[in-house]
């Protein structure tokens, strides 16, 4: 679980929506998170999957039975990305949460749960931030690749993890301020751990906390 620090500039923005109406969804994107559960494979792409069926507009069978109804329209969450070039921290927001992920190398050094000098002002900023949104709930959630046991990555995870719920207890001064702190060793990946790079991104600390009003 090695680590290495880079530099970063400026930032990149990715939105996604999706939209159901009328109980038919049109379009939309998923987001996971760590209390997810992923599927095994991408849907569609099963051994079971078949090329699409052709559809006649006026089959009985895409007719509503008698006495039913459809389901109200919902609009699900906006979500908006932003990553910085090397992507060492990425903002993750819906209409309801934020999620801030940061690199390991960018808070400790490599195998370690010790912040490093710059690591203090990045989670203060958080914080503050936090305050601001006068959120109650946060979730702080370690993370690292899959190079090593299983165990030790648990384990580092969730020492990471501490550290940061211990720096941001200092700075988030809202009443009644629970927080949820987990490790989750190698679990989640949200990149290929078969590269460096998508190590790098794997071994990270994901803060997340409801949006302000």
């Amino acid at each position: 679980m090695t680590t290495s620090h880079r530099t970063t500039t400026t930032a990149a923005a990715v939105a996604v929506a999706g939209l159901v109406m009328a109980g038919v969804q049109f379009g939309g994107a998923s987001v996971a998170y760590a209390d997810d559960v992923p599927p095994s494979v991408p849907p569609g792409t099963e051994a079971s999957a078949a090329a699409p069926v052709a559809v006649k507009q006026d089959s009985p069978r895409l007719k509503l039975p008698q006495g039913g109804t459809l389901a109200p329209p919902k609009v699900l969450d906006l979500v908006e990305v932003v990553e910085d070039i090397g992507g060492e921290q990425r903002r993750q927001e819906t209409n309801q949460t934020v999620m801030m992920a940061l690199q390991s190398e960018v808070l400790f050094p490599e195998d370690s749960a010790v912040f490093n000098a710059q690591a203090a002002a990045r989670i203060q900023a958080i914080g503050n931030e936090i305050n601001q949104s006068k959120a109650t709930r946060i979730r702080v959630f370690g993370f690292t690749d899959d190079q090593g046991s299983y165990e030790h990555g648990k384990e580092l995870s969730k020492k990471r993890a501490d550290a940061v719920h211990t720096e941001l207890a200092k700075t988030v001064t809202n009443p009644g301020v629970v927080f949820d702190v987990r490790g989750y060793s190698e679990d989640y990946p949200i990149a290929d751990n078969s590269t460096e790079e998508g190590r790098k991104k794997n071994r990270r600390v994901e803060i997340t906390f409801p949006r302000g009003s």
